[in-house]
C-alpha cells in the first residue's frame, strides 16, 4: 500500500483535536516515584517535570550525602517509569497501537 494513500485517508482535524486533548491531559497526569522504602518521594507530571520532592528526615544524614543522592535518583527513575506507563496507556488509543520512534514509550 502506498503510504501517501494512508495520509489522504487521515482526518487531520480529528488528529489535531486528539493531539491538543492529549497535551492538555499531560499537565494533569501525575505519578509518584519512591525509593528507600518511601523515605524519598518524587512527584512528576506528564510533561516530565518534577513538581514535588518529599524527604523523610531520617534520610538526611550529613555524613552520608551520597546515599541521599542515590535515593533521589532512584525515586526520579521510578516516577519517570510510572509516568511513561500512564502516557503509554493514554496514547494507545490516540496512536492506534503504532510504535512511533522517538517517543520512548
Amino acid at each position: 500500500m502506498n503510504p501517501f494513500d494512508i495520509l489522504k485517508n487521515l482526518n487531520m482535524d480529528s488528529m489535531k483535536e486528539n493531539l491538543e486533548k492529549a497535551q492538555a491531559e499531560l499537565g494533569t497526569m501525575e505519578a509518584v516515584g519512591s525509593s528507600g522504602g518511601n523515605i524519598v518521594k518524587i512527584t512528576m507530571n506528564g510533561r516530565m517535570e518534577i513538581t514535588r520532592i518529599q524527604l523523610d528526615p531520617i534520610c538526611v544524614d550529613p555524613r552520608d550525602i551520597k546515599m541521599l543522592e542515590d535515593l533521589i535518583v532512584a525515586a526520579h527513575h521510578d516516577a519517570m517509569s510510572k509516568i511513561r506507563e500512564q502516557i503509554k496507556e493514554k496514547s494507545g488509543s490516540l496512536l492506534g497501537g503504532m510504535n512511533v520512534p522517538g517517543l520512548g514509550l
